[in-house]
């Protein structure tokens, strides 16, 4: 009776490999925030107004959301929260995703977050009770 040869494992990927898609990221954001940076969306012309508060008054979500970029780009964090509060709390909520990501890449373990539907319905609950609370008188400090 011959015996069966013993199954191959994968090597590893290599270290360059593993980190290309979080290396890529942080370039694109760098790219990104840099520019934001570069060119203050405080001065008219230089970016396109939101549609939304453009025609109807109303402040989007997003609204504030490249301000609160360029005041993170210099530094100033009450300024990115006076702009938009909920951007700012993403930046740092992503910021610490993708430390856990570059981390794990580095030792070879996959990343996952497991989100259900309840969490989607969560955040959707959370941006529309922020867009709401933006537009209501009593909800200035969340204004841009």
């Amino acid at each position: 009776m011959t015996e069966e040869p013993a199954p191959r494992t994968a090597a590893p990927e290599p270290l360059a490999r593993r980190l290309a898609a979080p290396l890529g990221v942080a370039a694109g954001l760098a790219a990104a925030f840099g520019y934001v940076g570069a060119v203050d969306p405080n001065e008219s012309g230089h970016y396109p107004a939101c549609p939304l508060l453009r025609y109807t008054g109303v402040f989007c979500p997003g609204c504030g959301g490249l301000r609160s970029v360029h005041a993170v780009a210099h530094g100033d964090l009450a300024a990115a929260l006076g702009a938009n509060a909920l951007a700012t709390v993403g930046y740092a909520v992503f910021a610490a995703f993708w430390t856990v990501w570059l981390l794990r890449s580095v030792q070879g373990r996959a990343v996952s977050l497991p989100l259900r539907a309840g969490h989607w319905w969560a955040l959707g609950g959370l941006v529309l009770v922020f867009t709401v609370v933006r537009n209501l008188p009593f909800g200035g400090f969340l204004a841009p």
